[in-house]
């Protein structure tokens, strides 16, 4: 971003920020919250630390794209990892060197991509402790989103949301020894981020951060290890979310070179899962062929693009946060741990805007 665009933002002249960024002036503190919170998705402290500090290259740290696809990265997708990394760097800042997961899952379930996957796929599962029937007693593909996500939030992965205006793009994950997060795309569906949600927590159990694009696109593009990378967590995550094993008998009796649309969807919602993840799954199986799969994932990826975003705006962002990192800020700051300009920064706030998500925590509204 050009000092140009920071001064378009603004409504201030280029030669003002350039002069903020020379340390012959100075913005106010107003200022400083919007190119914080606004401009650049960084935490209010970063701009009074001496030097900033380093942070890995999209193309080093992301080796599940093609180098295309991590040429032409967004900015809006740049400023996204940037936001994810601050709040990994706030959950530094509130727990130290330490998880707060009273079992994380790496510790339990680590993936091994040469290693058999329906057993692998079986662990992680136990390890989160959801089944297949508790999914299936869920309303609807939300109410299941909101299973699968608390139950890896409790193995110490935190989740947050956004609004990806590159949208071909799922989500990401953010690996860290005791700190991983991920953010997941908030335009899609929510049976595909329920996807996503489980493809990335794989890259986390590899011991590997992860860029997901929307569809399979791009996939053969990759190196070889990153492609077989890419093509395990993808069966890891297939597996845990519909296990080969049910599958076969939910699937009984359906053929899937003349299924129609209503009945892939059928059957996808007995998991709250895509159609395009049953339909892989009849791939697996050796009933359909790839290029078949390949033209009715990318036909259905053209029409799930509807996740939206509108309600409240409080809401809407507490969704958006990690539950238990939120909640952990708000105790913090009623246990008089924080200060209201400590705790709206680290979940990247205006202070004034803090008492809202409070008051939600407290209604126990949020996620």
């Amino acid at each position: 971003m050009t000092t140009a665009d920071v001064a378009g933002r603004l409504k201030k002249t280029t030669d003002l920020i350039e002069a903020w960024e020379a340390g012959e002036d100075a913005p106010s503190y107003p200022q400083l919250e919007t190119l914080a919170y606004d401009i650049y998705k960084r935490p209010l402290a970063l701009f009074f630390m001496p030097a900033p500090p380093d942070e890995p290259r999209p193309r080093a740290e992301f080796r599940s794209l093609p180098d295309a696809d991590l040429s032409h990265l967004s900015r809006d997708t740049t400023l996204l990892i940037r936001k994810a990394r601050a709040f990994q760097a706030a959950l530094i800042e509130l727990y130290g060197d330490r998880s707060p997961a009273a079992a994380p899952i790496w510790r339990q379930a680590r993936l091994n991509p040469r290693a058999g996957v329906a057993q692998q796929a079986a662990r992680v599962r136990e390890a989160l402790g959801v089944s297949l029937e508790e999914v299936g007693q869920r309303p609807d593909a939300d109410s299941a989103l909101k299973l699968w996500r608390r139950a890896i939030e409790r193995g110490g992965v935190h989740i947050f949301k956004d609004t990806f205006k590159q949208r071909e793009l799922s989500g990401f994950c953010l690996w860290h020894s005791e700190f991983p997060v991920i953010l997941i795309n908030n335009s899609t569906t929510k049976t595909r981020q329920v996807f996503s949600l489980v493809h990335e927590l794989a890259h986390v159990l590899c011991d590997r951060s992860g860029i997901s694009r929307f569809d399979s696109r791009g996939i053969e593009e990759l190196p070889p290890a990153d492609r077989a990378i890419e093509r395990f967590c993808n069966a890891i995550a297939a597996e845990i979310l519909v296990p080969m094993a049910d599958f076969e008998i939910a699937a009984r009796g359906i053929d899937p070179e003349r299924a129609s649309d209503d009945q892939f969807a059928a059957l996808a919602g007995l998991y709250h899962v895509s159609r395009s993840v049953v339909l892989r799954r009849f791939v697996e199986r050796g009933e359909i062929a790839m290029d078949r799969y390949l033209v009715k994932d990318r036909q259905w990826a053209d029409q799930q693009r509807d996740g939206g975003n509108g309600g409240n705006y409080y809401a809407t962002q507490g969704a958006y946060l990690s539950e238990q990192f939120l909640r952990e800020v708000v105790s913090r700051y009623s246990r008089r741990l924080l200060t209201k300009t400590e705790a709206a920064d680290l979940i990247g706030v205006k202070p004034k805007n803090f008492e809202q998500f409070e008051e939600m925590v407290l209604r126990g509204a949020a996620a």
